[in-house]
């Protein structure tokens, strides 16, 4: 006969021992820790685009690296029917040609970026916008020698996931989404001279902007 049977009483089942989380070191603080971690590039949504900057003669790119050197080491101009999104959004007709400027942006032996922009093949005909080398400055230098210096620009920012091109063009980790910003550059009047569409490596920027209240 058992100690149960016996009317004995049993002794209470142990609880098993539960894995123990372990704490943080004291004082830790995760957030500002991600934020004062260096990232690779933090692009300051106004700095880059006043045109002191650009009208100094500096590219609107320097405004992201301090000392360091962002390298562009693919180029591409040519001249081709723009989509019609963005036909519509300059004031082409469907199958008017723009100028296409495509580059890629390396930041210590690693893409970051893949930019193409459009611009109006009428409007850029024969200046130094139509080259590899824009000269100081960039394109909105150049837009200003021609009547068209940009006044205002608009921005749009989104996240998505990568195509296979673009994992090959910024060499891109496995799940690593791009960040997508379409600027827009208008002269006076309102017209849009300039569409630039912007990959950016999401691992790679922060985001800033800074805007008065």
């Amino acid at each position: 006969m058992n100690a149960e049977e016996q009317g004995q009483p049993q002794p209470k089942p142990q609880p098993k021992p539960q894995p123990q989380c372990r704490d943080r070191a004291e004082g830790w603080d995760e957030a500002a820790a991600l934020r004062d971690a260096p990232p690779l590039l933090r692009r300051r949504g106004g700095q880059r685009l006043a045109r002191e900057w650009w009208g100094a003669g500096r590219s609107v790119w320097s405004a992201e690296v301090g000392a360091r050197e962002l390298v562009v080491d693919q180029v591409a101009v040519t001249e081709e029917a723009a989509p019609a999104a963005v036909a519509h959004v300059l004031g082409m007709a469907s199958g008017e040609p723009a100028c296409v400027r495509r580059r890629r942006f390396v930041l210590d032996g690693k893409p970051v970026l893949w930019a193409t922009s459009f611009l109006p093949a009428a409007l850029v005909a024969g200046s130094a916008v139509v080259d590899e080398d824009t000269g100081p400055g960039g394109v909105y230098a150049r837009l200003a020698e021609l009547g068209s210096a940009p006044v205002h620009f608009r921005e749009e920012v989104r996240s998505r996931m990568p195509s296979e091109g673009e994992v090959d063009r910024l060499r891109l980790g496995a799940g690593t989404p791009v960040i997508v910003i379409v600027r827009t550059a208008f002269a006076d009047g309102g017209r849009a001279v300039e569409v630039n569409e912007m990959v950016l490596d999401s691992a790679a920027y922060v985001l800033e902007y800074d805007v008065p209240a």
